[in-house]
């Protein structure tokens, strides 16, 4: 998945297919589903934590995008505009049906240009985390919860940065905030997590006493 959407030296650019596409030739749309099917339904199975919700979501928005290709300035990336319908899709979806998301507990981050680190890196060092590895499943289980019962805006946030690795810049344009409010964003999402994980950490340790 790690080469998807991104453009090869000779490889038709989305900007360009979205052109052929308004100049009559169908078969540019469907370059264009082919190239970001994949990439797409994994952001939105992170996003949502179901995989039936994604489905529904990702028919939903690449029948948007066959809509609006006529309203797409072509100047602009292609990309960021996809996950930008695809994600307010997901949204909308997850309050009608007061779900939330889950995501996985360790996954590589590259935000903003920074060195790969695993989500639990940006805790502070003193969170008890169990050490074995036959625990490693539960402290999943623990890691969605906690998830999911963030306040949904550091719950996307933390999708879209930490799981789904895309930059600071491309995650302002698809949440529609400014740059500085992204990175603010994150930081209160990190350390909320870590407060509710020290919390929810601390209650096992009482209940097994």
């Amino acid at each position: 998945m790690g080469s998807m959407g991104k453009q090869q030296p000779n490889k038709t650019s989305d900007e360009e297919l979205v052109r052929q596409n308004r100049q009559g030739r169908q078969e540019a749309f469907t370059e264009i589903v082919k190239r970001y099917e994949q990439e797409l339904y994994h952001f939105l199975v992170r996003f949502m934590g179901s995989r039936p919700a994604a489905e529904d979501v990702f028919q939903d928005t690449f029948l948007q995008v066959h809509r609006s290709l006529d309203t797409f300035q072509l100047e602009r990336r292609f990309k960021p505009w996809l996950f930008t319908i695809a994600a307010n899709k997901a949204r909308d979806h997850l309050r009608r049906n007061k779900r939330r998301a889950a995501s996985q507990l360790s996954a590589p981050i590259q935000a903003g240009g920074e060195e790969d680190r695993q989500f639990l890196d940006l805790m502070q060092s003193d969170l008890p985390l169990p050490a074995d590895e036959a625990s490693k499943r539960e402290i999943q289980q623990r890691v969605r919860d906690v998830i999911e019962d963030l306040p949904e805006h550091l719950r996307e946030i933390l999708v879209l940065a930490y799981f789904h690795q895309l930059p600071y810049k491309e995650i302002a344009g698809i949440l529609d905030i400014p740059l500085g409010t992204v990175k603010s964003r994150l930081h209160s999402a990190v350390g909320t997590f870590a407060e509710c994980w020290r919390r929810l950490m601390g209650d096992q340790d009482e209940s097994a006493e």
